[in-house]
């Protein structure tokens, strides 16, 4: 049973780093820049951070086999662990006042490019 538990994880992670990548790659072709992947905080972590200009996406990855799928979840919970750790991030980051920021989502589907949804959820501010 601990082994088949183990298998299962294992293979949730591959899913998981397959899935970043393919976001992170739908992400660059749209010309962001990717500045962080997995980006650990004490308050949790954020999958993906890209950038293009002065706007800087906190982006929330999701493999699941519909987009409705995707979308439900990432719940409240989610929600505030990413944007605690946003403000981490922010608090950071030299030009911090004339950045603009937006939550999104990144749904990776069996056999279909990656779904960029765009104010997945919105911020405090």
């Amino acid at each position: 049973m601990a082994e088949r538990t183990l298998g299962h994880r294992r293979k949730a992670y591959r899913r998981g780093h397959r899935g970043e990548w393919l976001a992170a790659l739908a992400l660059m072709l749209k010309g962001y820049r990717i500045l962080a992947r997995r980006h650990r905080t004490r308050l949790g972590e954020i999958d993906l951070i890209a950038r293009r200009g002065d706007l800087v996406l906190f982006v929330e990855v999701k493999a699941r086999r519909t987009l409705i799928e995707a979308m439900e979840a990432i719940g409240h919970e989610s929600e505030r662990r990413i944007e605690g750790a946003a403000d981490i991030w922010l608090s950071r980051q030299p030009d911090y006042g004339r950045l603009s920021l937006r939550f999104d989502m990144v749904a990776v589907l069996p056999w279909r490019w990656p779904v960029h949804v765009e104010n997945a959820f919105y911020g405090r501010n």
